[in-house]
C-alpha cells in the first residue's frame, strides 16, 4: 500500500511538473521577472556597499531580496493562481470523481513548487554570479536556499487561500494586488528607510519581511531580527494562512458540492 501511494505522488508530481512548464506565464513570472527586476537594482554599481559602512555588496544584497521574492512569488503565484484556474476548468470536480487522495494531489502541488522554486533560485544565483560579481561560500549558497526553503510554507498557505477563494478570472489581479504591495512594504524592492513612515511602521509585520531578513542574514547583515524569531512568525502565519485556506476550501466546496 505503502508503495501505491508513494507511485501515485511520483506521477501526480510528474503531471504537475510538466503542466506547471508549460504555462508561458509561470516561466515568466517565477525565472525571467526576477531576473529583470535584479538587472535593474542589482546591476547598479553592484561592487558598492548596499549601504555606507556596510562590507555586503549591493549586489549580493538584491540577489538575498530577490532570492526571497523568488520563493514566494513561485508559492503564492501557482497555489493562487493555479488552484483557482484547476476550478475553473473544474479539475477539482474530476479529481473528487477519481481515486486519487486529496493529500496526494496536495503534496504532489507542494514538492512541485519546491523544486521549481529552488530552480529558480539556482538560475539568480548563476546570474547574480556572473553579472554582479556575487561570490559566497557553497554553505552560504546552501543556506540561503534551505531557509527560504523552509520558510515558505507561510505562502504555500496563503497561495491555497488566495486559490480558493478568488475565481479564475479574478485571481491574477487579486494575487498581484495582494502579493506586490506586500513586497515593495517589505523592503524587497526598495529599502524600509525610503519608504513612507506608516509603511515603514506596517513593515515587520508583514510576511515578506521576515522572511527576507532570514536570507540577508546569511549574508552577515544584521537584521531587525534574529534567525529563530523571523522562523516562528513565519510559522505564525503558515498557521494562520493555513486556517484561511481551510475555511475557503470549505466555503468552495460546499458552494459546489452541496
Amino acid at each position: 500500500m505503502t508503495a501505491n501511494y508513494a507511485y501515485m505522488l511520483w506521477m501526480q508530481f510528474r503531471a504537475e511538473l510538466v503542466k506547471f512548464w508549460r504555462v508561458p506565464a509561470n516561466a515568466f513570472f517565477s525565472l525571467a521577472l526576477p531576473l529583470i527586476i535584479f538587472i535593474f537594482f542589482g546591476l547598479r554599481d553592484p561592487t558598492s556597499p548596499y549601504a555606507p559602512g556596510a562590507t555586503v555588496s549591493t549586489g549580493a544584497y538584491i540577489m538575498a531580496s530577490m532570492a526571497a521574492y523568488t520563493v514566494g512569488n513561485v508559492m503564492v503565484f501557482s497555489f493562487g493562481i493555479g488552484v483557482a484556474m484547476e476550478r475553473g476548468q473544474k479539475q477539482d470536480v474530476l479529481l473528487r470523481a477519481s481515486p486519487l487522495p486529496p493529500a496526494i494531489y496536495l503534496l504532489a502541488k507542494v514538492l512541485n513548487a519546491l523544486v521549481f522554486s529552488l530552480f529558480a533560485m539556482v538560475a539568480l544565483f548563476v546570474f547574480a554570479h556572473f553579472t554582479a560579481s556575487v561570490n559566497l561560500e557553497v554553505t552560504a549558497w546552501i543556506s540561503l536556499a534551505g531557509r527560504l526553503l523552509l520558510g515558505s510554507l507561510a505562502f504555500i498557505m496563503l497561495g491555497f487561500f488566495l486559490g480558493y477563494l478568488a475565481g479564475p478570472n479574478s485571481a491574477p489581479a487579486v494575487v498581484n494586488l495582494i502579493y506586490l504591495p506586500v513586497a515593495f512594504g517589505s523592503g524587497i524592492f526598495i529599502p524600509t528607510q525610503f519608504l513612507p513612515d506608516f509603511i515603514r511602521g506596517l513593515s515587520p509585520y508583514l510576511p515578506l519581511s521576515p522572511f527576507a531578513q532570514l536570507g540577508w542574514s546569511v549574508l552577515g547583515i544584521k537584521t531587525a531580527e534574529s534567525v529563530p524569531y523571523n522562523f516562528a512568525l513565519l510559522g505564525a502565519y503558515a498557521i494562520v494562512f493555513f486556517a484561511l485556506a481551510v475555511w475557503a476550501y470549505r466555503r468552495d466546496t460546499s458552494l459546489k458540492f452541496t
